[in-house]
């Protein structure tokens, strides 16, 4: 896989030096980054003692040529709402930040890079496992 959005584990263990992730990571042309995952290091960020240095360190990964922050819209609201329903009729609800995560990499034709196992439950994701 070549085109992924990285769910928020995979960027803590990019930051830890996973060499698996960074791996990974270094093979990839398009590196999404969903506005929840960011909304979810913001939180982490906040809660801990070195905000200033890991937005620092978020920013620079940013700039890269090869990431990209997708938002979200009504589209997006769509897909997730496909996913709770599937879900729901299957038993198997995950996270609700998690159902907007994948809705995005499904709006967007990417495969989902997360450490999650959950994520296998949605049919129609694309989960890179090949780490």
């Amino acid at each position: 896989m070549r085109r992924v959005l990285i769910d928020t584990n995979i960027y803590s263990e990019f930051k830890k030096n996973n060499n698996r992730i960074v791996e990974a990571l270094r093979y990839c042309d398009f590196i999404g980054l969903d506005v929840t995952v960011l909304a979810e290091l913001y939180s982490g960020f906040k809660a801990g003692s070195r905000e200033k240095q890991n937005m620092r360190e978020l920013e620079e990964f940013c700039n890269s040529s090869r990431v990209f922050i997708l938002p979200h819209d009504d589209n997006t609201a769509e897909f997730y709402a496909n996913i709770f329903i599937a879900l729901k009729f299957k038993g198997t609800p995950i996270p609700s930040n998690d159902i907007w995560i994948a809705a995005c990499a499904l709006q967007n034709g990417l495969a989902l890079f997360s450490l999650d196992t959950h994520f296998k439950n949605i049919d129609t994701l694309l989960i890179k496992n090949d780490y």
